[in-house]
């Protein structure tokens, strides 16, 4: 079986470079803005409603312990004034004005101790019922002025409020005079408050919380709004950030399209210095060489064979300058049906002495993720490759990949022949660059190498395999927009 001459048709697969995505998988993920703005404000917004809530409940807890305070001030007083004037002596005290002093164990109490006789004697209220009040004082010595408050244990193990005052009347005695009442009754309005309270935080917190939402996707729109337009500039649709921006993020802006020029440009002088430079050395190479074939003898012969070497050099490495140039600017996109459909025709008019038929096959537009002059390049290459092999047809078809996923999605350009192919051994072969398996056909040798190299530098990949049709089936494949 013939070979395909052009040792363009290049490795059987050629698979994009992965060391950056293995770079990016072990790179950890930095906290977004969004996030880092949220969690912080929710984190603020938590301790102040907790500090304001035990705030508001301390203060509200010594409110209502003071206005229960009062309460029973107001009956210490009565009592203090009946043990003053003497008539407590003379008749017994009675409820002074609260009918839960009459009834036994009623959480109500008062009593009244004459602490100068050893042991002291004690009037309880009936509602004490053979109980008495705790003192809260430990001294006896204490001030006829001084008064107590605070919480003890009273009969049954209840939590009492308890306000005391000792009084002293000289040769009638000295007095101390306990006032207690169950401390539910606070307990239940804190508890009472704290709930309303808690609803009361946890909804405004919440409230908080979502318009920190809001505000914060509000104040970093623009840079969404960035990131879109970069997405449309990495796709070719927009050439550079455009619009408004806040005062803050506009030098970003402006920075960012001074690079994108600014990358634009280095792209167009790399081109230019390369047209430059394969110029100014292919002029002189082809006099060179045309020196050497006018000449015989071994000089003559060894200097052809040097020619050719350099000449295949210099394709080389301009070629690899234009590739390294050509993607520098990653916005670009090229729709694929126009270019498929130009070069097809004219390639078809140069072999148009063999009456090739060509058919082409697209399923949809597609708009591939290179420069149409890249593009051009690749599907010329192989194009023109299968036309060279080709006995009487050609079969183009670009349809959407099936390995492409939502997030990478891709097409693939297949070119079939129903030329020789190339045998089992071929395939290995056509790896090197610029080998060539059959020098009766024009070329260098140099084209699916550079279809390789430029595929792989876009993220795409080549494939060789026998073909349906009989020949060689090319198969590119290269991300979309």
């Amino acid at each position: 079986m013939s070979a395909h001459a052009d040792g363009g048709r290049g490795p059987a697969a050629i698979a994009p470079p992965v060391e950056q995505t293995a770079a990016r998988r072990k790179t950890k993920r930095a906290a977004s803005i969004a996030a880092r703005l949220f969690g912080s404000a929710a984190m603020w917004t938590t301790a102040i409603l907790v500090i304001g809530g035990l705030t508001l409940s301390s203060y509200y807890v010594r409110s209502v312990e003071n206005g229960f305070d009062q309460r029973l001030h107001v009956h210490l007083k009565t009592i203090v004034a009946r043990v003053a004037d003497g008539t407590f002596q003379s008749a017994d005290p009675g409820s002074f004005g609260e009918p839960r002093f009459e009834i036994p164990l009623s959480g109500w109490y008062w009593q009244i101790t004459r602490i100068d006789r050893d042991p002291p004697e004690a009037t309880t209220s009936k509602s004490l019922f053979e109980e008495q009040l705790p003192r809260l004082g430990a001294s006896g010595a204490d001030g006829q002025a001084s008064v107590r408050e605070g919480y003890a244990a009273g009969p049954e193990g209840r939590r009492l409020r308890i306000v005391e005052r000792i009084i002293d009347l000289g040769q009638d005695g000295r007095y101390l005079i306990s006032i207690g009442a169950a401390s539910n009754e606070i307990d239940k309005d804190v508890a009472n408050f704290n709930f309303a309270l808690l609803v009361c935080f946890v909804l405004l917190g919440l409230g908080l919380v979502i318009t920190t939402g809001f505000q914060v996707k509000f104040g970093l729109k623009p840079l969404a709004r960035i990131r879109a337009q970069l997405v449309e500039i990495r796709n070719g649709d927009r050439a550079r950030l455009d619009g408004a921006f806040p005062r803050e993020i506009a030098p970003l802006a402006g920075e960012l399209n001074a690079l994108i020029d600014s990358n634009r440009q280095i792209v167009e002088r790399a081109r230019t210095h390369v047209g430059n430079l394969a110029h100014g050395l292919k002029t002189p190479l082809s006099v060179i060489a045309n020196e050497a074939n006018a000449g015989d003898g071994a000089f003559a012969e060894k200097v052809r064979e040097q020619a050719v070497l350099m000449r295949r050099q210099i394709d080389h490495h301009l070629e690899r300058a234009r590739l390294s140039a050509g993607i520098a600017f990653a916005g670009e996109s090229a729709e694929v049906k126009p270019v498929v459909e130009g070069l097809a025709r004219a390639i078809e008019k140069i072999h148009r002495d063999r009456a090739i038929e060509v058919e082409i096959s697209i399923a949809e537009p597609l708009r591939m993720r290179c420069e149409r002059q890249d593009l051009e390049e690749m599907v010329g290459n192989l194009v023109d490759n299968a036309f060279k092999w080709a006995n009487a047809k050609v079969a183009i078809t670009v349809e959407a990949s099936p390995e492409a996923t939502k997030a990478q999605p891709s097409a693939r350009l297949t070119v079939d022949d129903d030329g020789p192919g190339l045998t089992d051994a071929q395939f290995s072969e056509v790896m090197a660059r610029g080998r060539r398996l059959d020098e009766t056909k024009p070329g260098s040798g140099l084209g699916l190498a550079i279809v390789n190299e430029l595929a792989a530098m876009y993220g795409g990949s080549v494939e060789l395999r026998r073909s349906a049709m009989g020949g060689l089936r090319c198969e590119l494949t290269l991300p979309t927009v």
